[in-house]
């Protein structure tokens, strides 16, 4: 009899994982992943590594090259054909793809760099104050999270924050400072 083997075995039910505590632990903090990474985190936790069982099966190494859908709203308005064509190229990317690159759409280069602008300071304001806006309640008007599909499986390495704008957008003082100036 090994008595090493024995405690080495009891260490390691002692340890068992316990996902879902985990995850209801990051979820509490309210801080997302950027307050992981703040935290100075040196480790990609548990629960954002893929359990075996939940991998995708594939070779070491991958040279798939992926195209990603471009929808080109130029005469959108102007011929009902072609508006019929894109709403079904942005049905089917959103069906097949889940999301799609759009091109000439109207809106400036330097309003899109302002809405960049507005999301890189509301994550990188401070935590205290995004907290506000945490919430895995889907039906408010503005939502701060981190993975929509937390409790799935394999929970993925992202913060999120959404603006539900229809039916009924929210008041301009809903919306986070850095980001009441877009709307």
């Amino acid at each position: 009899m090994v008595v090493s083997g024995a405690n080495d075995f009891q260490a390691t039910v002692q340890k068992s994982y316990d996902r879902m505590s985990e995850l209801k632990a990051f979820d509490d903090t309210k801080a997302g992943v950027k307050g992981l990474v703040d935290a100075g985190i040196t480790k990609v936790p548990q629960i954002f590594i893929p359990q075996p069982n939940n991998r995708a099966e594939s070779p070491d190494t991958c040279e798939t090259q992926f195209t990603f859908p471009v929808i080109d709203l130029e005469g959108v308005d102007k011929d009902p054909i072609k508006h019929k064509e894109i709403v079904d190229r942005v049905q089917d990317a959103s069906e097949t793809w889940g999301f799609f690159q759009v091109v000439n759409h109207g809106i400036p280069t330097s309003v899109l760099e302002e809405m960049l602008r507005g999301m890189r300071e509301f994550f990188e304001q401070d935590i205290e104050v995004k907290k506000q806006y945490y919430t895995r309640d889907f039906t408010k008007k503005v939502v701060h999270t981190s993975n929509f599909d937390l409790y799935s499986p394999s929970a993925g390495w992202r913060d999120s924050i959404f603006f539900s704008m229809a039916p009924n957008p929210p008041s301009p003082e809903e919306f986070p400072r850095q980001c009441r100036y877009m709307f």
